[in-house]
């Protein structure tokens, strides 16, 4: 597969909706991922992540304002043990909850599909890092109607073991603006990382449609010593 650059998949796209980006550093020593969410409405618009625990949750910026809280408020980030989970949705909690009953990550969203946002049936996108006796491995799947059918769910699970130093993943909702909003094609796009997180985090943010981009979660694991390194970024300030 092609290596992309990440700026110019963002630069190029108004509107890829929610994104997730699971790699490795260049140096080979962290496992790194990255979320973003963007908006159109108001609503979508009116968020900020936080710290929650070990990981974050999308919040009201002004709570006077929030009208639908269904399928924008909810945990994008939980860890659970040496397994991190990055998802665009309340399916974070789906898989902590399978996962810490010895399901698979694939097994945990056997119960979810899309969502119920009809004419979008927005894709569910998730993500999860395991980090064990200093080794790493990633998968990623998405979750997605049939071209636009509500009674179909397409269901992609893509593992990535040992992943190669420098080089990551990246997925995200839509294939670019429209209405109805066109779901993601294809496998997770081929990207690289750098070893720097301030680096990778400016990259991501400068580059995404400065109209409809909300906040920015970026984090950088040590394989060797599960120290953790995390950045937000809030347009809302």
């Amino acid at each position: 597969m092609k290596m992309l650059s990440i700026a110019e998949e963002l630069k190029n796209n108004s509107y890829p909706g929610r994104g997730i980006i699971i790699g490795r550093s260049a140096d080979g020593t962290k496992a790194v991922t990255a979320y973003f969410i963007m908006g159109r409405s108001e609503n979508s618009r009116n968020r900020v992540f936080v710290e929650d625990g070990d990981g974050i949750r999308t919040q009201a910026f002004d709570p006077s304002k929030l009208t639908d809280p269904s399928l924008i408020i909810y945990a994008p980030v939980r860890v659970l043990g040496n397994k991190t989970i990055v998802t665009n949705g309340d399916q974070t909690d789906t898989i902590y909850d399978g996962m810490d009953i010895q399901l698979t990550f694939e097994q945990s969203l056997r119960c979810r599909d899309f969502e119920p946002d009809a004419p979008n049936y927005t894709p569910r996108i998730s993500g999860i890092m395991h980090i064990e006796d200093s080794g790493y491995n990633y998968a990623m799947s998405i979750l997605k109607s049939d071209n636009g059918r509500p009674d179909s769910c397409l269901r992609f699970t893509y593992a990535y073991q040992n992943p190669i130093p420098g080089e990551g993943h990246f997925i995200h909702t839509y294939m670019q603006d429209g209405n109805p909003l066109p779901s993601f094609e294809g496998e997770p796009k081929r990207i690289s990382i750098p070893d720097d997180i301030d680096e990778f985090a400016d990259l991501l943010w400068e580059n995404l449609n400065p109209d409809n981009k909300v906040s920015l979660f970026v984090r950088y694991i040590d394989i060797e010593t599960r120290k953790t390194c995390s950045k937000i970024i809030n347009k809302n300030q």
